[in-house]
């Protein structure tokens, strides 16, 4: 049987890891909608990438304590790569989809960009903030139905020049840009790697493509401009199918 798992914060947990209390929506889950009563046996997950086995000892009102019988294994364990990836502004249900598959994926960290040409604009920090929520929900419940104990970065959306000087600054990290235009395949570039990336910054276009000046910026501060095939991929495809891509190439989809 599949595991029933929820999710709590470290802070959460007692000091002694003995007990640790659900709240609000995850507590209403386990008695409202599983019916799950005192002895019954969960997991819990503290987005950090620990998981322990648990069981039913009470509830109040919207709330429910859980006694911890022992930490476990996550359901899945985490990728053996660092991938943060950022993907420039989309409309709609677009962003909130890539962010969805990326966390299946396994991204560690999810940054959205604001570019050039993209067609979407924040219309203050109230809106940023609200969106960044919601991204956070929809990576938790991802997190939960795909068994991951960690759940992704959600970084404040961005201008795309903060960012690529940001990432610039991490000396480990293999940067690459995923362009239309202008660059080389993936196979090529990754041909012409000194060494195998264990920590990756991706960046992904968004429906209306990269400036020119964007794609200078980035070449000049080291970062790879890489194109694929010959197809025009809509921008939350590309954003899938490169993590997808990428995990198989350097983490654990294989």
């Amino acid at each position: 049987m599949a595991r029933r798992r929820f999710f709590a914060p470290p802070v959460a947990f007692a000091p002694d890891r003995a007990t640790v209390v659900l709240t609000a929506d995850e507590a209403r889950h386990l008695r409202d909608v599983l019916r799950l009563k005192r002895g019954d046996e969960v997991f819990i997950f503290d987005g950090e990438g620990r998981e322990f086995r648990c069981v039913v000892e009470e509830f109040d009102r919207d709330q429910a304590t859980l006694n911890v019988s022992s930490e476990v294994e996550a359901a899945r364990p985490e990728s053996t790569l660092h991938l943060t990836l950022a993907v420039a502004l989309l409309k709609g249900e677009k962003f909130e989809l890539v962010v969805q598959k990326a966390t299946e994926l396994g991204v560690a960290r999810l940054v959205p960009v604001i570019t050039k040409l993209a067609d979407v604009r924040l219309r203050d920090e109230a809106d940023a903030e609200r969106r960044v929520t919601r991204w956070k929900r929809i990576a938790l419940e991802a997190c939960k139905q795909s068994g991951r104990a960690r759940v992704p970065q959600i970084d404040a959306p961005r201008a795309f020049s903060k960012f690529i000087e940001d990432e610039s600054a991490n000396g480990e990290a293999w940067r690459a840009m995923f362009a239309e235009r202008g660059g080389t395949g993936l196979s090529e570039t990754i041909e012409r790697l000194p060494v195998r990336p264990s920590v990756i910054a991706a960046i992904v276009g968004s429906e209306g493509g990269w400036a020119d000046e964007e794609i200078k910026q980035a070449r000049d501060a080291g970062w790879s401009v890489v194109t694929l095939g010959g197809r025009t991929l809509r921008a939350e495809t590309a954003a899938i199918a490169i993590t997808a891509l990428l995990q198989h190439l350097f983490g654990d989809l294989k």
